[in-house]
């Protein structure tokens, strides 16, 4: 007996295992290459931390409820859609053809004395939202997260309406 192959749950997981590879990936450059985060970088990770969790309960739920496995993957399409618009605003700002926003530096902590304050100046690094840190194949990693933001909207996007090419598969 064959097993039915279900498009809805395998979208949902593909989902979740490129979210969880570009999180992974970000904490890789993180805290094992050394690569700081600016602002912008910590406001396109939000879209994964609500989209893995999403993907899991999507995956999770049995066929006999499609439709709520269905909304789940409109919602996870919507949360990368998002995703994509926030990299690609960081990338426009990277490439200078908008403005990135005015706090996009490092906070120092004025709590203490005058001295204590300004050492922190002194070993405060700055990371700025407009320098690309990396680029590979001339996008900079907020340009890969808008490429695969897409990707994930689009799988889970024809996970949710089950595209006409696969219709012949069983339910």
């Amino acid at each position: 007996m064959t097993t039915p192959f279900d498009i809805p749950r395998t979208a949902a997981m593909l989902v979740c295992a490129g979210a969880v590879a570009t999180i992974t990936a970000v904490f890789v450059f993180q805290y094992g290459l050394g690569y700081q985060p600016c602002q912008l970088c910590y406001y396109q990770r939000l879209p994964y931390y609500v989209g893995i969790p999403l993907a899991l309960i999507a995956a999770g739920l049995p066929r006999a409820q499609a439709r709520a496995r269905a909304i789940a993957l409109g919602l996870l399409a919507l949360v990368f859609l998002v995703s994509a618009g926030l990299a690609i605003h960081h990338a426009g700002v990277e490439w200078k053809w908008w403005a990135g926003p005015a706090g996009c530096a490092a906070a120092a902590d004025q709590s203490g004395s005058i001295d204590d304050f300004m050492k922190q100046l002194n070993s405060v690094r700055v990371v700025s939202c407009t320098d690309a840190a990396w680029r590979f194949l001339g996008l900079s990693m907020a340009g890969w997260n808008a490429v695969v933001s897409l990707i994930l909207a689009a799988i889970a996007f024809l996970g949710a309406r089950r595209p006409a090419a696969v219709r012949g598969l069983p339910r």
